[in-house]
């Protein structure tokens, strides 16, 4: 199927052609055999259904006449008996297919779209195409809308040139960058000299978070591997628009409940303050690795972070945040909980 195709559907058709392309991934096909019941009346299930081909029975239970639904109706554009608990059940007349949404995937796709579309509305003459990218990253979309409207009208352009050095290992943190245009890699310098690759970065993807939440130098350096535009974020607006509503908070008490739910505690401190003692089940990724490790976790998992302070691990999960992680920050780190529940 194309996104020509799923234009079809209602309300996806309302969608822009960019959030058409993102539903198409977000679906999944079901395929039915006669008499086959995809769904019974009262289920409370968490599906948004089409009808893409055959044909089915929607029946009340009440003694009125079931209705027969053929995918080349007109009514097939809709989702069928959406509400819940189901009002009907459904049930296969011949070989055919569904095509299935989760009820909140779709819903976030168009709150998305239509804010974007206010957006781009507002700030006629921008590139929409850059614009919808941006709020279509999992940690934009977490952003309060009224911190929307502030964002884009603080973000300054910057052309950049290939081999141009953005940010330098050691130098204070001024601007949170996103490649509009370009890409670029992201080197390490180890103790020895040696320059060690973390990440290439390309459009719609940003840089230098960290020093602007920990306070500490620049961790690693950033060089245009393509020339292009950035968009820079000042320190002061990055703090206000984006670090504060994505950073959550939490206490021990809370940690451990989640834990008990099956949330991964992470330590982000340096391999060797890690070996020196951490709080139990915990496991170590250094903030310098984690944008070459994040794919090793578990996306269905929440993450717990920890530092010694609670800045390290503010760092981490504004950059898990911007890769769709559920993430938490334990306040105030280790130095909060004191020597004793280490170890």
């Amino acid at each position: 199927m194309t996104p020509a195709e799923i234009s079809r559907f209602i309300p996806i058709s309302d969608l822009s052609r960019q959030a058409q392309a993102q539903a198409l991934n977000m679906a999944r096909g079901m395929q039915l055999v006669p008499g086959q019941v995809a769904f019974n009346k009262g289920d409370k299930d968490i599906y948004t259904c089409y009808l893409l081909s055959g044909e089915v029975v929607l029946d009340a239970g009440d003694g009125s006449p079931p209705q027969r639904l053929r995918a080349d109706d007109k009514a097939a554009c809709h989702p069928f008996s959406r509400l819940k608990p189901r009002a009907h059940s459904c049930k296969a007349v011949d070989h055919g297919q569904l095509l299935i949404f989760t009820d909140d995937d779709l819903d976030d796709l168009l709150a998305r779209d239509q804010a974007t579309a206010y957006e781009i509305t507002e700030f006629e003459g921008d590139d929409p195409q850059w614009m919808f990218q941006l709020l279509s990253n999992p940690a934009f979309s977490k952003i309060p809308p009224g911190n929307l409207h502030l964002l884009f009208g603080r973000f300054e352009a910057m052309p950049v040139a290939a081999g141009q050095v953005v940010v330098r290992q050691g130098e204070p943190g001024d601007y949170y960058y996103l490649i509009r245009n370009g890409s670029a890699q992201v080197t390490r310098t180890t103790e020895d000299g040696k320059e060690v690759p973390l990440a290439n970065l390309q459009a719609g993807q940003g840089f230098g978070e960290e020093a602007l939440i920990s306070g500490d130098p620049r961790n690693a350096t950033v060089t245009m591997r393509q020339a292009g535009e950035l968009m820079r974020l000042p320190a002061a607006d990055f703090d206000t628009l984006l670090r504060t509503p994505l950073v959550k908070h939490i206490n021990l008490a809370q940690g451990a409940e989640l834990i008990k739910r099956g949330a991964q505690l992470i330590d982000v401190r340096l391999e060797s303050e890690y070996q020196t003692g951490s709080l139990k089940g915990s496991i170590n990724l250094p903030l310098y690795l984690l944008r070459l490790k994040a794919t090793s976790l578990d996306r269905q998992r929440t993450h717990i972070l920890l530092c010694q302070s609670g800045r390290r691990s503010s760092a981490a999960a504004f950059l898990l945040s911007q890769r769709g992680f559920d993430v938490r920050v334990l306040a105030g780190g280790l130095d909060a909980l004191g020597a004793g529940k280490a170890g």
